[in-house]
């Protein structure tokens, strides 16, 4: 078990090494570096004190409605700790000022987590919640994220396997979709395409080198007009072809829905039915929804899921020895929260 953080002459003393990157270990959260410096300083002065031996119990809640996520992180920073957890399971809708978790034990063994914990709750429920929109807005189309490339690569796989768990069906990301159990979603970018120098050749070559169980979906707005090169990849029997993707830039007036109502009536009437159309690119649920209702059938939602506002979460101290207890403006004693299972 990593020893946590005691003192603030600890504090001063630990020293950081560059180069490196910026984002914290998974030690130096356990250690307690992330926290705010003043949960170090009560645990000193409750030592001081001979009370740290204090036993507590604590309630998380969140400011806003949302999906929760995040008790798996949370669990596991905790764990070893002689400490008793409840929580809501990960995926679960929450009301506004609902006790989302609550925790049982020694404050001196967990006080120092609370701003990790917060943090991990909070963005965690944050993605899931905006997910959960994107994946409501497609009603019940397929809804890919692809919102690993707008943020700091250490926690873009929490982004995504938050995602994941409030609805969305895939992620790009190659860590963020294996901690969510699924294998990463997505075939190649306009790269691909324009160090090529053609759509269908790329396209075939996709074909011919990728394995079979990875679908065949190509972007068609690298070089020519969408309907003309969907049908042009459609035609060619070594593309395999099963969906095309949009993702017209704003330069061009981006995706919209006389394009795709076009493009579907055109496969169509060339015979290529089963041909889907998946659009990405600055999607939310507004534009998800007009683009359904147009004829398009999945989506890739990148930085409305990654940009999500984190859902503020609170820890309050409720009990203090076994006695009811409470800050002004709260009620004191544990609050009803029936809908909490024990994880710990």
């Amino acid at each position: 078990m990593v020893k946590q953080i005691e003192t603030v002459r600890e504090v001063a003393e630990f020293t950081v090494e560059t180069p490196r990157l910026f984002s914290a270990s998974h030690e130096e959260i356990a250690r307690g570096l992330t926290t705010d410096i003043y949960f170090v300083k009560t645990k000193e002065i409750l030592k001081g004190l001979n009370k740290e031996d204090t036993t507590v119990v604590a309630e998380i809640f969140g400011r806003r409605p949302g999906i929760f996520a995040g008790a798996e992180e949370a669990k596991v920073l905790l764990n070893n700790l002689g400490l008793e957890v409840w929580s809501l399971k990960e995926g679960t809708p929450f009301e506004g000022k609902e006790v989302v978790m609550r925790i049982h034990g020694r404050y001196s063994q967990f006080g120092i987590y609370e701003t990790a914990i917060l943090g991990i709750l909070a963005s965690s429920s944050g993605w899931a919640t905006a997910a959960h929109q994107a994946k409501t807005a497609a009603d019940g189309r397929p809804v890919l994220c692809f919102g690993a490339r707008h943020l700091h690569p250490a926690v873009a796989p929490v982004m995504e396997r938050a995602a994941v768990l409030g609805g969305a069906d895939g992620a790009s990301c190659i860590l963020g979709a294996k901690l969510a159990g699924l294998e990463p979603s997505g075939t190649v970018p306009h790269a691909l395409f324009l160090i090529v120098g053609d759509t269908l050749e790329a396209a075939e070559a996709y074909h011919a080198f990728m394995p079979p169980d990875s679908v065949r979906s190509m972007l068609v707005d690298t070089f020519k007009d969408e309907v003309e090169e969907s049908l042009r990849l459609a035609a060619s029997p070594k593309t395999g072809l099963e969906s095309v993707r949009l993702d017209t830039p704003s330069e061009r007036g981006g995706v919209t829905p006389g394009l795709i109502r076009e493009l579907r009536a055109k496969l169509d009437l060339a015979g290529y039915q089963h041909i889907r159309i998946f659009v990405s690119g600055g999607l939310d649920p507004d534009r998800i929804k007009l683009l359904a209702e147009a004829g398009a059938d999945a989506f890739g939602v990148g930085s409305y899921i990654s940009g999500a506002s984190a859902i503020d979460m609170t820890m309050d101290i409720k009990e203090v020895n076994g006695q009811a207890v409470a800050k002004r403006g709260r009620i004191p004693g544990l609050a009803e929260a029936p809908r909490l299972e024990r994880i710990l």
